[in-house]
């Protein structure tokens, strides 16, 4: 047998995968590799649900990036999330708005991260009240870039509290329907430190 094909059957070794610490350090699944470097990069998804056992947030979806591997843990950082598209769909109503706005926000620690926050109103409004709402969407997201870093802003952006900051400032405009941050996704990383969700024993 050549060298080559020798190298080609190294034995694959099961490593397993977990959300970040600030995500609970929950499992999201196992997967093998001859060589640990090759799960670097690797993106997995997974529902809020998943996360927190609360059934009202399957709708939203998150992914996660693996960045680590120590031993047989890989350890990963929150990479981007999503509504699902039934959800999304569902929030679409006849004669009202939807107001949307993308645009990339930098954390604390350098991350970038691009950012995709909507309203949906009750009924349809003025073109200024739409250009209003935008520049409060993008004044809420760039403050709370600017003093959070990358994990921070990735559970508020998730949980809910950014979009709590929008509505509070757009009801004084309109009374939304709904309020959210319904996408976002790193651009580029910045600097980060990883804590394992599993401690060595002793």
């Amino acid at each position: 047998m050549s060298k080559k094909a020798s190298e080609q059957k190294k034995p694959k070794k099961t490593y397993e995968i977990y959300s970040p610490v600030y995500f609970g350090g929950r499992w999201l699944g196992s997967t093998m590799a001859d060589d640990p470097s090759k799960l670097i990069g690797r993106v997995l998804r997974t529902s809020l649900y998943a996360l927190t056992d609360d059934f009202s947030k399957q709708y939203m979806q998150l992914k996660f990036r693996i960045v680590e591997v120590k031993d047989s843990v890989c350890n990963t950082i929150f990479y981007g999330h999503e509504y699902g598209r039934e959800y999304l769909r569902s929030l679409v109503k006849r004669g009202t708005n939807k107001i949307e706005y993308i645009f990339d926000v930098t954390t604390k620690d350098g991350f970038i991260i691009r950012v995709y926050p909507v309203v949906f109103t009750a009924s349809r409004i003025s073109t200024a009240k739409r250009k209003a709402i935008r520049k409060i969407m993008k004044q809420v997201l760039d403050e709370a870039a600017s003093s959070l870093t990358h994990d921070q802003l990735a559970q508020e952006l998730v949980i809910g509290k950014t979009a709590s900051d929008i509505y509070n400032l757009v009801k004084k405009i309109v009374l939304p329907r709904h309020v959210g941050v319904y996408k976002s996704k790193i651009i580029k990383l910045g600097t980060f430190q990883t804590v394992s969700a599993v401690q060595p024993a002793g």
